[in-house]
């Protein structure tokens, strides 16, 4: 089997949901067209309330991206200039970009290596006299230990911002992620479980204050057209991205289940290899955004799909303390092992709702080929 005698699967492809949903988008993208609103209407609102009750919030407010949802939840609980925000650095940039962007100090701490999320034993020793906030990151759709996390965060007095861009749908027990911390950010883009066809975000709380600062901050400071009552910025979902999301909202979970469908074969495929498939943790549900496995071959790996028509990425290449424009925070004599080990094996494979039956079950066949008669592993 080779890349030129087999169809190529790449690692991700939005395009085959919008295919299988032309209809319904363009029907509801027509409707935001005749409808003459187009900034923060109806599409907007309805969506707001659908996500709100989707998730089990009493309020979401819909914003430009996941990046902004951040900035915005950081700016909205109140931190000022210098204030320290710790997160993990295994996560996309974005999420210490969010922090410098709000005026704040990102503090790094390692993860678990078995939910490679935020470690809670690793959390405490990293707090100090300027820490105000904590950032969990659902990494890969793995929910991170919030109940552990809230324990230290209500010890310390202080605010926590769920992290949720990756994880759409994902639970501890019954309950959703974004519904544990003082405020939630999703991002929804366009490879997302829950993806526009553009960038968008929202932010959810159960605090009312915290949804109207929250709502005066996306738009300039307004409580009221055009006065500005705090410096505020402009980040607003669009209509047209709302209305597509509205549309794909109803179909989330079944689209997640059938990801932990393709997951579970990917890792029975695996069982027999050198190669780590993620965790299954008891009492969580994983929304499997990303199928991310370990293996000390990785180079070779990665290869050995290539040359089997399957996409690989690396999320991500490095961790941010490592990139150049972060590794600053590196500085400060922080040991993040955990972290570093993980980045040094990390392979992401397919893995959207979209594959069909046939492209799983190739994928499968050459997982479970790996290491059979091979004198490089």
């Amino acid at each position: 089997m080779t890349a030129t005698s087999t169809e190529f699967i790449p690692v991700a492809d939005p395009l085959a949901q919008i295919r299988r949903l032309k209809k319904e988008i363009s029907t509801a993208v027509n409707a935001v067209l005749d409808s003459g609103q187009y900034i923060l209407g109806q599409a907007v609102t309805r969506f707001e309330a659908d996500f709100a009750g989707y998730n089990g919030n009493r309020h979401a407010i819909g914003v430009a991206s996941g990046t902004d949802a951040l900035i915005l939840a950081l700016r909205a609980i109140g931190l000022r200039s210098g204030d320290q925000v710790i997160t993990v650095s295994h996560t996309a940039v974005a999420t210490v970009a969010a922090i410098e962007m709000a005026g704040c100090v990102p503090v790094m701490v390692d993860i678990d290596p078995v939910s490679r999320c935020m470690d809670p034993q690793q959390l405490s020793m990293r707090i100090g006299p300027r820490t105000r906030a904590i950032v969990p990151v659902h990494i890969y759709g793995q929910p991170a230990a919030m109940h552990a996390i809230m324990s230290v965060a209500r010890r310390h007095g202080l605010k926590v911002i769920e992290d949720c861009a990756q994880a759409h749908g994902a639970q501890i027990g019954n309950q959703k992620v974004g519904t544990f911390g003082d405020v939630g950010a999703f991002s929804f883009y366009p490879t997302k479980n829950l993806g526009a066809i553009g960038d968008g975000g929202i932010v959810v709380t159960d605090d009312p204050k915290l949804a109207e600062q929250t709502l005066t901050l996306r738009e300039y400071g307004w409580k009221e057209r055009y006065i500005s009552h705090v410096p505020g910025m402009n980040s607003r979902l669009d209509e047209l991205q709302a209305a597509v999301l509205r549309v794909k909202l109803g179909l989330l979970n079944g689209w997640n289940a059938r990801r932990r469908e393709i997951a579970a074969a990917y890792t029975r495929a695996l069982e027999h290899t050198n190669i780590k498939s993620p965790a299954d943790l008891e009492g969580t549900l994983h929304a499997m955004h990303l199928f991310v496995v370990e293996t000390d071959r990785r180079k070779v790996f990665r290869k050995y799909l290539e040359e089997n028509g399957i996409g690989t990425a690396l999320h991500y290449p490095m961790p941010v303390h490592r990139q150049p424009a972060y590794y600053r925070h590196h500085q400060d004599g922080a040991q993040l092992p955990e972290t570093e080990a993980l980045y040094r094996k990390i392979v992401t494979l397919p893995l959207y709702p979209e594959l069909t039956d046939a492209q799983v079950a190739r994928i499968c066949q050459v997982l479970a080929g790996w290491g059979k008669n091979r004198r490089d592993i």
